[in-house]
């Protein structure tokens, strides 16, 4: 039990601090109307979601995950399933095919591939990296990577292929492969980055060109991201009160529980509020990165990038788009955004985290030394947890 206990509290308080901010705001949005019903309640079901995602997450932490490679191809496999199903029989939501409704929950089985493909790309990139050279395993990682990247795109589901990209992405780069492979790869990313603009959607292209300048379509494409400047920029240094933002209470500003949701905090609690969040989403990106750094072995090092990766790429582009600084991709802000699939899957990677991190702290082997397996030429950093 004691060794239960051995945790990360810094991450713990990071996440629950973030998830309490995000209850606040959707109390706030659920009482617009004077009334705490559940039908359509975005604070009752965000906290039952969260109870669910506790749970998990202490589950996890008791499993330990270097026995999670014997579930890791049937897992993402069974993902790739889900993905296909939902492409074909799944709801759509907000214009996007990749929900399965659960009669009073819908499941949007996409956060679970981001799960998957975590887990799956840590054991696969640990035991195949003395056994392939870097570009086999680069190409084979990318090609069973891009069978849900290609799914979650025909939902379409520009902002969660995104995320998938940026965790095959990150989780490559660290695998040992060479300077010159990493110059390859950006040449290919950067060819593809242009070539991809001719196969947009039409409102995907109109959102890119409307971040360039909201003023080109004020009432249509570039609402939005009006809208949520407004808020955030109105909230002054304390905010105008829970519940007492104009721009989120009188409905102005669209998306407000989900994808804009950070404006909501700006604006009812302010600078002071908006810095705590981004203090708390700092704290908990450090915590990450110091248990990826001090991982007792290779899958638990890549489990951290892969977590690193799924949080960072949230975190920037969710932010960066409530300020007006990037398109508005339909990312959730994690543990903030209402939204019971992403949050559950916040939690569980936050549950495989803390594993890490206590299996580490509960070692009594030496630390790993050396280089990555394979002689790649990639070091783990020595230290210990602080």
């Amino acid at each position: 039990m004691k060794r239960f206990f051995e945790l990360d509290w810094l991450l713990i308080a990071s996440a629950l601090f973030l998830f309490g901010t995000g209850l606040l705001s959707l109390y706030s949005l659920s009482t617009t109307a004077g009334e705490l019903t559940w039908s359509g309640n975005f604070f009752f079901r965000q906290a039952i979601f969260g109870a669910f995602g506790v749970v998990a997450m202490i589950f996890l932490v008791l499993f330990d995950y270097r026995h999670i490679g014997k579930f890791s191809t049937p897992m993402y496999f069974a993902a790739i399933v889900v993905l296909g199903l939902a492409l074909l029989f799944g709801k759509t939501v907000r214009g996007t095919s990749g929900w399965i409704d659960l009669g009073p929950f819908q499941f949007q089985p996409v956060e679970g591939a981001k799960i998957a493909l975590i887990i799956f790309l840590a054991s696969f990139i640990a035991k195949k990296n003395s056994e392939l050279g870097e570009w086999v395993r680069i190409i084979a990682s990318l090609i069973l990577s891009a069978l849900a990247i290609f799914l979650v795109l025909e939902q379409p589901d520009l902002g969660s292929a995104l995320v998938l990209s940026g965790i095959w992405l990150g989780m490559i780069l660290v695998s040992g492969i060479r300077l010159k492979h990493i110059a390859a790869l950006a040449l290919v990313g950067a060819a593809l980055a242009f070539t991809g603009w001719f196969f947009l959607e039409d409102y995907q292209r109109s959102r890119i060109e409307t971040f360039l300048d909201p003023e080109l379509d004020p009432q249509g494409s570039g609402y939005n991201v009006l809208q949520s400047m407004i808020a955030v920029g109105s909230g002054g240094v304390f905010g105008k009160g829970v519940g007492y933002g104009s721009q989120s209470q009188l409905s102005f500003l669209p998306e407000r529980h989900t994808d804009f949701i950070v404006a909501v905090i700006a604006e009812e609690l302010g600078l002071v509020g908006f810095g705590a969040t981004l203090f708390a989403y700092g704290l908990l990106l450090y915590r990450i990165r110091r248990i990826a750094e001090h991982a007792r072995d290779n899958t638990g090092y890549l489990i951290g990038v892969g977590a690193f990766a799924y949080f960072s790429i949230q975190i920037i582009v969710n932010v960066s788009m409530n300020m007006g600084a990037m398109p508005v991709t339909g990312i959730p802000a994690p543990f903030l955004s209402y939204g019971g699939s992403s949050l559950l899957a916040s939690f569980i990677i936050l549950g495989l985290l803390l594993g890490v991190y206590r299996r580490r702290k509960n070692d009594d082997m030496e630390r790993l030394s050396g280089s990555f397996p394979g002689d790649s030429g990639f070091s783990l950093n020595q230290g210990k947890y602080s």
